[in-house]
């Protein structure tokens, strides 16, 4: 019972938790399994990255054994190509050893074969010129002897007979290009290097076609494991090269040396991974004329140790971001709650009858819009009712306007016609303009419409200003110049008689023959500016001033009424970076400007 009345208080009336529990269950839902992909993605890509980089250190495996291959084969490619150097070693495989020295010194001063060393000292060049060698053999299978050079060592001449060697079967049943070397050999030779394999090529009569023995190279295995070398500190796992049987020709381990490799079977049906002496990720390259395999075994502990850090470094990204994403909202939303259960508690407030009560937000954000909206309603309110007890005095004089708005404005112009008509019968021309004048002034101040063209503008400031011109007896001058172009732009109706009024009363100098006021219109960028200047009496600083600043203010009161009346419609109807700018030096004149947009929404106030 408990439970479900907590729930019913801080979840199911609680719209801020509600919110908050469901941003909640999303965002963890969303960063778990967005992390959870991304683990999958970048663990992935090292397990991709560790496998490219063992396939990298296996190429290198691969062209190094390549190389070598290349070079036995071309030992005997070079021999068949020199007619010398072939017929000798065909001698030296068919014949008792004593019989080729006679041979060879017969031989020694034939100048066709000066350009190659002579006899058996090519092969002993070949074993001085690459390091790599520790033997190099050349198996007599007619006279079933061993002649053999070994770095740093004296060559041997050796004797197989099958009966007391069991060397010549197993050279043989040797058919395979390269593999480990042969026990019965090694026991020969004395070779009891362990890291070794063997790389062997059929020597043939090249006339006869009769196999004559067999050349016979072996490498040390250890130089193989210098091609790893700039690979050593990413190369996970190890890798082998294994021959057509499985035997192992080089461990960059060192574990399986002298013996066949154990998971040689599973490594023929691999596809992608095995298990070796423990789950791993297997890689083969096959050489197929030589017949060996070289394989890269990465186990999978091996490899997922180069992401356990990516792992651990996610899990605590994605708490921190759920910590981060959930804790920030969570505060925003408490906070909105707070400041929206405060606005309820004012309006209940309200609603029991304190029309006093205020609520003070000074935020900028719908919630403190709201407050305020809800205080001016509160002001609103208090205002209207003030204004029903006044509503009778009001009413009265509501009654009085209306009865003096019936007066109908043509039997003011047809008097006013009249009028003139009598003063110029009468002579007095003077006074027939102004009438004349002031009758069209007083037909376009009444008419009800609230847009002017520009030419109409203008042409009212005309005849108000003619007006004055009469009046003063011609000691006021006026000039008025406007781009034809601009002529049907629109404007507000009194735009510029309260500013030319201005002038009349405050700058105009009656004494002066010269008073002169200036109207220009033109057109700069996207604004339509008219300029109203005088050459009057001006504005001393300090009332310059305070008429600024009685235009900006919202009280009104009748300092620069007009003024401030022109300024105002001009911020209301084309915007605050519009308005009256207004600049004056004593005794030289004043400039008054102002501006309106040249838009489609400018030309319809």
């Amino acid at each position: 019972m408990k439970a479900k009345s907590l729930y019913d208080n801080y979840v199911k009336n609680n719209l801020f938790m509600k919110m908050i529990m469901l941003f909640a269950l999303i965002t963890t839902v969303t960063i778990v399994t967005f992390s959870y992909f991304m683990f999958n993605v970048m663990s992935e890509s090292i397990v991709r990255n560790e496998l490219e980089n063992q396939k990298k250190a296996m190429d290198s495996v691969n062209s190094y054994m390549t190389r070598k291959y290349e070079s036995v084969q071309s030992i005997m490619l070079d021999v068949y190509r020199n007619e010398s150097l072939s017929l000798h070693l065909a001698y030296f495989l068919q014949h008792p050893f004593e019989d080729y020295m006679k041979y060879q010194l017969d031989q020694y001063t034939d100048e066709a074969s000066i350009d190659m060393p002579k006899g058996l000292a090519y092969f002993e060049n070949k074993l001085d010129s690459d390091a790599d060698i520790e033997n190099l053999m050349l198996y007599s299978s007619e006279k079933q002897f061993l002649f053999a050079y070994k770095q740093g060592h004296v060559t041997r001449l050796i004797s197989t007979n099958a009966s007391r060697s069991y060397i010549p079967d197993a050279m043989a049943l040797e058919n395979t290009m390269v593999s480990v070397p042969n026990a019965w050999v090694r026991a020969a030779i004395d070779q009891q290097e362990p890291k070794l394999y063997a790389m062997r090529v059929p020597i043939t009569d090249k006339n006869t076609f009769k196999n004559l023995g067999q050349l016979l190279v072996y490498f040390n295995a250890d130089r193989i494991q210098n091609t790893l070398e700039s690979y050593k500190e990413q190369l996970k796992g190890y890798i082998l090269v294994l021959g057509p049987t499985g035997e192992v020709l080089f461990d960059s381990s060192d574990q399986y040396y002298g013996a066949r490799y154990p998971y040689a079977d599973k490594i023929d049906s691999l596809y992608d991974t095995a298990m070796l002496e423990q789950e791993s990720y297997v890689t083969t390259l096959t050489q197929n004329q030589a017949g060996y395999m070289v394989v890269g075994i990465a186990p999978k502990d091996e490899v997922a140790a180069a992401y356990k850090g990516l792992k651990r470094t996610i899990i605590l990204i994605s708490a921190i971001c759920i910590v981060t994403v959930l804790l920030v909202p969570i505060l925003v939303v408490i906070n909105f709650a707070k400041r929206t259960n405060k606005i309820i508690r004012f309006m209940r407030k309200v609603e029991s009858g304190d029309l006093s009560a205020r609520i003070q937000d000074e935020k900028e954000d719908e919630l403190g819009q709201i407050s305020r909206s809800f205080n001016d309603m509160l002001g609103e309110l208090t205002r209207h009712i003030d204004r029903v007890y006044k509503a009778e005095i009001k009413q009265k004089h509501t009654e009085l306007a209306a009865l003096q708005a019936r007066v109908n404005p043509h039997f003011l112009y047809n008097t006013l016609e009249v009028i003139r008509m009598r003063a110029v019968s009468q002579g007095a021309k003077d006074v027939g303009e102004m009438i004349y004048s002031l009758s069209v002034l007083f037909k376009s101040f009444v008419q009800p419409k609230g847009e002017n063209t520009l030419k109409d503008e203008l042409e009212t400031s005309r005849l108000y200003l003619e007006l004055f011109r009469i009046r003063y007896k011609d000691k006021l001058s006026y000039e008025i110049t406007c781009d034809e172009s601009l002529a049907s732009r629109r404007i507000m109706r009194m735009a510029l008689q309260p500013i030319i009024e201005n002038y009349v009363v405050h700058g105009l100098e009656p004494r002066r023959p010269d008073n002169r006021i200036r109207i220009s219109v033109w057109q700069t960028e996207d604004r339509v500016r008219i300029q109203v200047e005088d050459n009057g009496s001006g504005i001393e600083p300090e009332r310059l001033e305070s008429i600024r600043l009685a235009m900006d203010s919202p009280e009104e009161t009748g300092e620069s009424f007009g003024l401030r009346s022109v300024h105002e419609r001009l911020k209301l109807l084309y915007g605050m970076d519009y308005g009256i700018e207004i600049t004056s030096t004593p005794g030289v004149g004043t400039i008054v400007t102002l501006e309106f947009p040249v838009t489609e929404d400018a030309q319809h106030v």
